[in-house]
């Protein structure tokens, strides 16, 4: 039995498993946002919204390379710069907020 389900994982599969995760990833920040803001009562973008966008992005990047297909790459590519640049300046404001409140 063993040797029949080792045998159904192909590479194949795997990569679809892959596109599958990323896609599940991407679509996850739109819940985790969702809920945080009804629990806020008011629209919020969380961190953890930047952070599974990155992860998915990621990943789907991954699968997308790996299928050849140009468009889907460039999309996630260009994605991922906006969600790291939005970490950063989430991460910078912080920090200067941290400095201000040490600094008062």
């Amino acid at each position: 039995m063993t040797g029949h389900l080792l045998s159904a994982i192909t590479p194949d599969r795997v990569w679809l498993v892959l596109g599958f995760a990323g896609q599940a990833l991407f679509a996850s920040r739109f819940l985790v946002q969702w809920f945080r803001s009804e629990m806020e009562g008011r629209s919020v973008v969380p961190l953890a919204f930047w952070y599974l966008s990155i992860a998915g992005g990621l990943v789907s990047l991954v699968y997308a390379l790996h299928i050849g297909s140009a468009p889907f790459a460039v999309g996630q590519g260009s994605g991922l710069l906006v969600y790291a640049r939005n970490l950063f300046l989430i991460h910078r404001e912080r920090a200067a907020l941290a400095r201000a409140a040490r600094g008062a």
